[in-house]
């Protein structure tokens, strides 16, 4: 699938809350879901450093932001927009609530489950696929991931 103009705006603001992170030492990841209309119900960034939660995914965060806006698990006609391609956890967590559409920026070739590692969100066993958009403002997303490594490195 091709990106959408409202699919590139949407990144825009994932980058921005992945900005977030770098306040805690968190890898700078960010997740909005946005409703059917194109109306943002939830964001988030990575907060496993802060929080000391290993759920404490952006998608995870965003996921369940929206849940609680929309007053159900039940994401339906959302679209999810994040700057990294999902993990296992976080793949399965968006097929479980029925998000409609995933949009995503880098890849991730060592934990990636949108068809780097794994292909969880196409996976014919399961009984909901989303539409998936790949790279989306891949090099804005990846560049934010090197800095941070680089830096955490150095």
């Amino acid at each position: 699938m091709k990106a959408t103009p409202a699919d590139e705006a949407a990144m825009r603001l994932a980058l921005a809350v992945a900005q977030d992170a770098l306040r805690s030492g968190d890898v700078p990841v960010g997740a909005v879901v946005l409703g059917p209309t194109g109306t943002v119900l939830g964001r988030g960034h990575n907060r496993r450093e802060a929080d000391g939660d290993p759920t404490a995914h952006a998608e995870v965060l965003a996921l369940r932001a929206a849940a609680s806006a929309l007053g159900s698990w039940r994401l339906a006609g959302c679209t999810l927009v994040v700057t990294l391609e999902p993990c296992t956890m976080c793949a399965g967590a968006l097929v479980l609530a029925r998000v409609e559409r995933l949009v995503f920026g880098a890849f991730d070739p060592k934990a990636g489950a949108v068809g780097s590692v794994w292909d969880v969100v196409r996976d014919p066993r399961l009984n909901h696929r989303p539409e998936v958009v790949a790279g989306v403002l891949e090099e804005p997303c990846a560049a934010a991931l090197r800095a941070f490594f680089a830096a955490h490195r150095a």
